[in-house]
């Protein structure tokens, strides 16, 4: 699809609250409906006998018997440019696996079908997920399980049908080097609605991401690689009835070219730390791993810091398959992931630091200001965390938003972080600490486009923005 046309039309389903087929409220109410209608059990099982799955002895991994899926494994960490040197588990899966999103145009409004699917870790169970959530192994069906419904729209897409595609990645932090592949696709057509999907606009979606932990991450993954093109601020003022002067400010920000460093300069920020870091990964035994232990449930640290790798056996009934084990990492502490934003030259301005993260696939990519997900954020010295101090006290009156959101629910184990978007005091200095700088959300966006560039944390607050 012509690009021009892909951007009108998402602009408009974030603007637009008129024919909408239901309403936010009414959402909610569906929400609560179908996670009455589900039977769930997730219980917590032996780490070393779960069913399906192998404690590698020789290698001293954790991996499926089929070789699918994923595996965890441990690492050693060492760089130049990291405080500190570590060990610690991770999960392994290499596969590329599908967050796709159908789109059609309802009453001449682009629309997005979701669902409410059901993950075993997540913190309520039933959250707003993409049309399409699956890995290799799953719509591969190495699990012997049903085929994903929608599956084929997305193998059978046609060039002109896709909006969106982008190979992301993900927790840099959990995951080793894993991406999965973000798109939207457009039909015409008319399509049979399960009973577990919904017709939503984008305007919708944003609203509903500021609630606690009702759009899932990878919903919010695929929300932020939507762009809306460039124009002039005053044609931009005559794309939207918002009354809301922050809500413009935000607009401005995602279309002006008006900014305090181009993308050259950005791109050259990234280079530069790129080049100046080493960052070596090597794979260790599981029962080698310094500073960790394996007992019959769990793999923990001595301190209880960081996350803890348990098993779990889940029983779904209405999952592809109704019942199965498998390994998961839970948190030890609530997280903070939050942007600090401030008008520069009458335009929003985030600041991002380029984040190195030891299961990055290309070593650095933007992050929130404040990422803070390993460690109690309310205990940390405010010399330790840059514009932590900014964030946790800022007037209330500059918290755009506020909320609870939940990690992928799928490999994390109750794992919700707090997400926030706060604008900085007027006399913020703009000379910003080395590896942090100054983006629009237009520029985001533009890095969207690519593969890699900004971390699944940064996307989930970009999507959450509401324009009206």
């Amino acid at each position: 699809m012509n690009r021009q046309i892909a951007d009108k039309l998402f602009l408009k389903s974030a603007l637009c609250h008129q024919n909408e087929q239901i309403s936010i409220g009414q959402v909610l109410l569906w929400l609560r409906k179908q996670s009455n209608k589900v039977e769930v059990s997730v219980t917590q099982c032996p780490l070393k006998a779960i069913e399906g799955w192998n404690y590698n002895e020789k290698k001293d991994l954790i991996e499926h018997q089929s070789g699918g899926f994923f595996s965890i494994e441990g690492i050693d960490i060492k760089s130049n440019c990291l405080q500190e040197e570590w060990q610690q588990p991770i999960i392994n899966q290499a596969e590329v696996g599908y967050l796709g999103i159908i789109a059609k145009e309802i009453n001449s409004v682009l629309h997005f079908l979701l669902q409410a699917k059901i993950e075993p870790g997540n913190v309520n169970y039933v959250q707003l997920s993409p049309t399409l959530q699956a890995t290799r192994s799953n719509y591969t069906r190495v699990h012997k399980g049903k085929k994903p419904l929608y599956l084929d729209y997305f193998i059978n897409a046609r060039p002109e049908q896709v909006l969106v595609d982008q190979l992301q990645s993900e927790q840099g932090g959990r995951f080793l080097r894993k991406r999965n592949r973000n798109i939207i696709i457009k039909i015409t057509e008319e399509i049979k609605i399960g009973e577990r999907f919904i017709w939503l606009t984008l305007s919708q979606i944003k609203s509903l991401m500021q609630y606690d932990n009702v759009v899932n991450m990878d919903t919010r993954s695929v929300i932020s690689c939507i762009s809306f093109g460039k124009k002039i601020e005053n044609d931009i003022r005559l794309e939207t009835s918002s009354t809301d002067p922050r809500k413009m400010d935000f607009l401005k920000s995602s279309m002006s070219t008006i900014s305090k460093f181009t993308i050259f300069q950005l791109m050259s920020f990234l280079a530069n730390i790129k080049s100046k870091c080493v960052l070596n990964i090597e794979k260790v035994k599981l029962n080698c791993l310094d500073n960790w232990s394996i007992d019959e449930m769990k793999i923990f640290h001595h301190e209880n810091k960081y996350f803890e790798v348990i098993a779990v056996d889940v029983e779904i009934n209405n999952r592809e398959v109704l019942n199965w084990s498998q390994p998961m990492i839970t948190p030890i502490h609530q997280g903070l992931c939050a942007f600090l934003v401030k008008k520069i030259n009458g335009v929003i301005h985030f600041i991002v630091q380029g984040k190195i993260e030891c299961g990055g696939l290309d070593l650095v990519e933007f992050a929130p200001t404040v990422q803070l997900l390993t460690r109690n954020y309310k205990t940390i010295q405010k010399f330790q965390a840059p514009f932590l101090q900014e964030i946790l006290e800022a007037k209330k009156a500059n918290i755009v938003f506020d909320t609870l959101q939940s990690e992928e629910g799928g490999r994390f184990y109750r794992d919700s972080n707090r997400y926030m978007m706060v604008i900085a005091d007027d006399n913020l200095c703009e000379e910003l600490p080395d590896n942090y700088t100054w983006v629009t959300l237009n520029q985001l966006h533009t890095f969207l486009k690519f593969n890699n560039f900004i971390n699944v944390q940064a996307r989930s607050l970009i999507a959450a923005i509401e324009y009206l």
